[in-house]
């Protein structure tokens, strides 16, 4: 089944009289339980695609489908509803409130999406290492403690899909290869999650690889 589909997406910037084409009829699809790296180089259109597979932004043309349901071209207040239901998302900001603690921002993505579960709130807290950091704020935490809690703030509500924008681009190999077996977990449980990446060692985990070059898929 495919929990994640984008039709034909075009995505366009406009600069005064400058136009930058960032999506050019990008088609792509994630199934339940797989793993899909988005590849390419910097400007290839990646983060454009996940913004707009998250909802976050919307397409010039084409569409998103999320759990069989069309998330574009709909207000945003039902985009987020859809959003804090389905998605988890883990952007290059690491999505951590600098005032909230790691247990608070997790509690807070939980009650936003209505599913606030305290016995996942500590296994799961658990599961990234995180313990002992659990009322430590963002700007305490190293690079990698900010990567983990970054990604449990995102597996906190057990989303179908997982939406990952260089979750590996900041930490050592020793918590690229922690990302990477939460990832294996995650679709263990039937969960899907697409990675935008230009780790090579992450890519390899994945069960497919679609690749971008100046907004077109080039394959996959």
């Amino acid at each position: 089944m495919n929990v994640l589909e984008a039709v034909d997406l075009y995505r366009f910037y406009h600069s005064g009289e400058e136009e930058t084409l960032a999506l050019r009829g990008v088609s792509l699809h994630v199934q339940t339980g797989e793993i899909v790296a988005v590849m390419g180089p910097s400007g290839s259109g990646k983060s454009t695609l996940l913004s707009c597979l998250a909802g976050l932004d919307e397409p010039d043309g084409g569409h998103v489908v999320l759990m069989g349901k069309r998330l574009t071209h709909k207000p945003e207040s039902v985009r987020a509803a859809m959003r804090a239901a389905e998605i988890g998302i883990l952007l290059q900001s690491r999505n951590l409130f600098e005032h909230l603690s790691v247990i608070e921002n997790m509690r807070l993505q939980m009650h936003l999406a209505r599913k606030f579960d305290r016995q996942r709130l500590d296994s799961l807290i658990d599961l990234v290492g995180l313990t002992h950091r659990r009322h430590a704020r963002p700007s305490q935490l190293s690079g990698g403690e900010a990567a983990r809690a970054g990604l449990a703030v995102a597996l906190s509500t057990n989303p179908h899909v997982l939406l990952a924008d260089e979750p590996t681009g900041e930490v050592d190999a020793e918590t690229e290869q922690d990302i990477v077996r939460l990832f294996t977990s995650l679709r263990q449980q039937g969960g899907a999650t697409l990675i935008v990446t230009h780790s090579d060692e992450l890519a390899a985990q994945a069960d497919r690889i679609v690749r971008l070059l100046d907004g077109r898929v080039i394959n996959g």
